[in-house]
């Protein structure tokens, strides 16, 4: 497969720049794949599409503040910050992505907040626009995080133009979020709502958890033809033995596994056995997903509408089929569902 397989234009009207009132009130397409049918639903409707011993595996990453906005030495520039990941706590070093990159060199300092009372260097040029940052901040590492956390702003996608707002703290992360690392939200868990987890749970319907800390790797576009040449970025990935026991026992009694977003998708075929079973995970994965692949654990997938050129369109084409997802989009703009992270969902069985 080619990138240009999987270029797509997307009018702007078509963008969600907030979700759905209610988040189980969005649309949902179904696709399924036995007989390439397609019908349209409302997403609370998808608990009819599952039995009694079914399992939806979720990814339960909390999205932290990830986004910053500091001043240069000096110059007083205004510069942007995104928080990648936590590289050593001791000496606080994270690494980062700087906008605009091309004003910040190694020995720089930026200062944060009204006061400047978080103060960071930068000491290393890791890629064009990424940094290694220490952060200079007199008080203990718990203060350092929280003062983080203040400073920082939800990482809300760059296509969506508005400010962002408090609501956007809840939206913008799944209602089951326990392990803070995302820098991106699972957007397939954003549908559920804790009435509907409840009408499934009520249903007999599993829920198992696993965690995947999204990075920027995910959504970056592709920039490579030869799709095989592309290098995902590592996220972090943890199956405990719990989870993997459930998936495994779902699996052995013939009931459907459901990975909800591509992000559980990439976790699940991180982790398989030679024997085709989940093995407990911790660790990194870089898995990039893309047509053609043979799926060996999960026999559905819930997942939102993707941007043309991402790893996620590619997952999704390789899961459903390529020209079952073309049309599908096509069909999605016809019917005017929103697309991207505060968009509308797609059930591939």
């Amino acid at each position: 497969m080619k990138l240009s397989d999987f270029i797509y234009d997307l009018p702007e009207a078509f963008l969600a720049e907030k979700p759905s009132n209610e988040r189980e009130e969005c649309k949902l397409m179904v696709l399924d794949r036995s007989n390439k049918s397609i019908s349209h639903h409302t997403f609370k409707d998808i608990i009819n599409f599952f039995d009694e011993g079914d399992n939806l595996v979720i990814n339960n990453t909390k999205v932290f503040p990830a986004r910053l906005y500091g001043n240069k030495e000096k110059t007083g520039a205004r510069i942007e910050v995104f928080l990648l990941r936590e590289l050593n706590a001791e000496q606080r070093l994270w690494d980062v992505l700087v906008d605009p990159a091309r004003k910040i060199r190694i020995g720089n300092k930026l200062y944060f907040g009204e006061n400047e009372n978080l103060v960071a260097e930068v000491i290393d040029n890791t890629t064009s626009r990424g940094r290694t940052l220490r952060f200079l901040f007199d008080g203990s590492y718990i203060e350092f995080r929280q003062k983080l956390k203040e400073l920082g702003q939800t990482p809300l996608p760059k296509y969506i133009k508005r400010d962002v707002m408090e609501e956007d703290t809840e939206w913008y992360q799944t209602i089951y979020a326990k392990h803070e690392g995302s820098v991106a939200a699972p957007t397939a868990g954003l549908h559920f709502s804790k009435h509907l987890i409840k009408k499934l749970q009520i249903k007999g319907i599993d829920l198992s958890e696993l965690t995947l800390h999204v990075g920027l790797g995910t959504f970056n576009p592709v920039e490579v033809e030869d799709l095989s040449k592309h290098k995902m970025d590592s996220e972090e990935l943890i199956i405990d033995q719990e989870t993997a026991n459930e998936i495994n026992n779902t699996m052995k009694r013939g009931k459907r596994i459901c990975a909800v977003g591509t992000t559980v998708m990439r976790a699940l075929e991180s982790s398989v056995s030679s024997k085709g079973s989940i093995n407990p995970y911790n660790g990194w994965t870089h898995k990039f997903i893309f047509p053609p692949h043979e799926f060996s654990i999960a026999n559905c997938m819930i997942t939102n509408f993707h941007m043309s050129k991402s790893t996620l369109l590619m997952m999704a084409s390789a899961f459903a089929g390529v020209d079952f997802i073309k049309e599908a989009y096509n069909v999605a703009m016809k019917e005017k569902y929103k697309f991207y992270s505060y968009g509308d969902a797609m059930l591939i069985l």
